[in-house]
């Protein structure tokens, strides 16, 4: 309880607040990913189509043009309805600047491995930005 006494009154505490507002107010997850990941995460439940019929994920197949990476992180970025945002690793490296430039806090990217890539923590810009944030000496 003290941990969440604590947090309430920093940054991360207003985004843990927001974050919960928006889970109730039935906001989605969004994937950017490989077949295998798309598949399962739409097994999980998680496909939607937004007003305009657009979808809130986006298989990524070898003809997949970059451009259109681009444009699906970006339209997912500008939705409301979307609070987190999941891309394949491998596929963020395409479009690494575009994440970079990306810094708000919702919808917060999380970028996650694939079947045939695994996940390099030195790799995920959101990650370094986050250690860049906090002293290590603040958990101990």
């Amino acid at each position: 309880m003290e941990y969440l006494a604590e947090i309430n009154g920093s940054p991360l505490g207003a985004l843990k607040s927001k974050m919960a507002r928006m889970m109730k107010a039935g906001k989605l997850i969004s994937v950017i990913g490989d077949e295998d990941t798309c598949t399962g995460f739409l097994l999980g439940g998680i496909g939607e189509m937004n007003k305009e019929r657009k979808p809130n994920f986006l298989v990524v197949e070898k003809d997949t043009s970059v451009s259109e990476i681009e444009e699906t992180f970006k339209s997912f970025v500008q939705r409301t309805d979307i609070a987190v945002i999941l891309i394949n690793q491998n596929i963020a490296e395409l479009i690494r600047h575009v994440i970079d430039a990306h810094t708000n806090p919702i919808p917060a990217v999380l970028e996650i491995p694939s079947k045939d890539h695994p996940y390099d923590a030195s790799k995920d810009s959101i990650l370094r930005r986050a250690k860049g944030m906090f002293n290590p000496d603040d958990f101990r």
